[in-house]
């Protein structure tokens, strides 16, 4: 299957997890400040090579709708299609774009069950976020 990175893009820092080359695993991997632009997809290119990725997963953030019973898209959902459609030119790899609803709950969850510092769980959850994105994609796909 090949190794994918997944990222779970704010607007401060980006979280990136990465896959078992079997495709069953997502393991946390970085948190990277946002430097905009260029600077962002060279510190991404960085980890592409060094695992030598396959392609992505990019976290979707969707907006429940109650009035229509479905999910809408505002404007970090916009952005990480931006983002997408940046990384796909960038790397000429594919780019999957994943309902990350509840990933950070879900991150933060977990940290506190592992009892880590506040201070520890900052430093953590974006990646760890962005782990429990690729995981859901990963187990979609089997």
């Amino acid at each position: 299957m090949g190794r994918f990175l997944a990222i779970d893009l704010g607007s401060r820092r980006v979280g990136v997890a990465v896959s078992d080359g079997l495709g069953l695993t997502a393991q946390p991997l970085a948190t990277l400040e946002r430097r905009g632009g260029q600077k962002d997809l060279d510190a991404i290119g960085l980890l592409v090579r060094k695992h030598e990725i396959e392609g992505f997963v990019v976290g979707l953030p969707l907006n429940p709708d109650p009035r229509a019973g479905e999910a809408a898209e505002g404007k970090a959902a916009r952005g990480a299609r931006a983002f997408a459609a940046r990384l796909a030119q960038a790397f000429a790899l594919p780019v999957h774009l994943v309902d990350e609803s509840f990933s950070t709950v879900e991150a933060e969850s977990v940290l506190l069950e592992a009892d880590l510092s506040r201070a520890r769980r900052k430093q953590v959850v974006d990646r760890v976020a962005a782990a429990v994105i690729l995981q859901r994609w990963l187990d979609d796909r089997r």
